[in-house]
């Protein structure tokens, strides 16, 4: 078994190619609609942000529980978190974009509206990005440390560093918890800034956690097809599915509970969110986001047969990329385009973020050995059997 994974030409030559098309669509669509330009690069680059951060918490929950069965696997959810720093970079560039995003930075917005000035003690663009460099310096740090620690591991062997993961991984979900729920308000949220939730950041957390996890199952599916993982059984794609089928109805919960409570309580604060989508045009990408992300997954995983058909596993996944998306695509354009748009633009943005994130996940994917080695339940790992 190979002990670490290499990059094809073709692979360079594609992640290039996806990087160039969509830089090209990129500038193409800043010149010509800078307004729905930004509304992409904010959609695109919190999508991998938030699968960067999604895989770093089932990496966390790996530590925390001491999982035995997934330590094989656990290369790959460390290099997902390489995106973080690059998003932040990016996450920067918004600076340049405020105006067409978020209505509270206009002046004569905050002079009119008093809403808008009771929320200006944190809706600031000063203070948004302080409160942005804070999020990415930790997520940084954080994920940067535990991506030392198992290396170190793998150099030194021990518990030492085993034991020290499952430290740095309980500081990381409680810093995570606090500091991507504020992300999401700053970021999505307050982009409707009229409107109230109260569940919103969890079930944003909980979208980045399920399709992160559903990424990440994707990728081990097609290292394992590529003869990278021979030991990958029907029992480990039992446990990866069951993350997808409880993912998937905690994500159906607060999905349905933040419409419901808000429709029938019938608060004009809180009902304007759906009816501006409702009647502009977003009505059906509202019921196809319950189906992909939710019918689709939940009744497929329902039965152990087909949680353990890696063909259906990895069909699935593939779906729940386009998922991921539809989902964004519902809070992000309706209140900045005020009607639904798809065209080269978006498949452009998404395109050149996908090339970025590949090509990032593949260099730190290749910089170290796939398997380690001297994780003390790797046995275990390789060995894993249910019924």
């Amino acid at each position: 078994m190979d002990t670490r994974i290499t990059l094809s030409k073709r692979f360079h030559y594609a992640v290039i190619a996806l990087m160039l098309f969509g830089a090209a669509v990129i500038a193409y669509g800043f010149i010509t609609h800078p307004e729905r330009a930004w509304a992409n690069l904010l959609l695109n680059n919190y999508y991998f942000l938030s699968l960067a951060i999604g895989a770093s918490f089932f990496l966390a929950l790996q530590h925390i529980s001491q999982s035995g069965w997934s330590s094989m696997f656990k290369r790959v959810p460390e290099a997902m978190m390489a995106y973080i720093p690059y998003a932040g970079i990016i996450m920067l560039l918004l600076y340049f974009g405020m105006h067409s995003i978020y209505h509270w930075t206009h002046e004569d917005a905050i002079a009119h509206d008093e809403l808008i000035q009771h929320k200006s003690p944190y809706l600031n663009v000063p203070f948004f990005f302080i409160r942005l460099v804070i999020f990415f310096i930790v997520w940084t740090v954080m994920t940067r440390l535990l991506r030392k620690a198992s290396l170190d591991e793998d150099k030194n062997g021990g518990m030492l560093y085993f034991e020290k993961s499952e430290l740095l991984s309980k500081i990381h979900i409680f810093l995570l918890a606090v500091t991507f729920s504020f992300a999401t308000f700053d970021w999505i949220m307050s982009i409707d800034v009229h409107w109230f939730s109260t569940i919103f950041s969890l079930k944003n957390f909980v979208a980045a956690f399920y399709h992160g996890t559903a990424v990440m199952v994707l990728i081990v599916i097609l290292l394992h097809q590529k003869g990278y993982y021979p030991s990958l059984n029907k029992s480990h794609l039992l446990d990866f599915s069951r993350y997808i089928f409880m993912l998937c109805i905690v994500w159906g919960y607060f999905t349905f509970a933040q419409f419901m409570l808000i429709w029938y309580a019938n608060i004009p604060e809180e009902t304007a969110y759906f009816h501006e989508r409702w009647h502009s045009g977003f009505k059906v990408i509202f019921y196809v986001n319950f189906a992909i992300n939710w019918f689709l997954p939940f009744t497929l995983m329902l039965s152990q047969v087909t949680n353990k058909n890696i063909h259906v596993v990895k069909a699935l996944a593939i779906v729940l990329i386009a998922g991921q998306y539809i989902d964004l695509y519902e809070q992000i354009f309706p209140t900045i385009l005020h009607a639904p748009v798809f065209g080269l633009m978006e498949i452009g943005f998404f395109a050149g973020f996908a090339g970025l994130f590949v090509f990032i996940f593949g260099k730190a994917l290749a910089s170290a050995d796939l398997v380690p080695k001297n994780h003390p339940y790797l046995e275990e790992s390789l060995h894993h059997h249910l019924h």
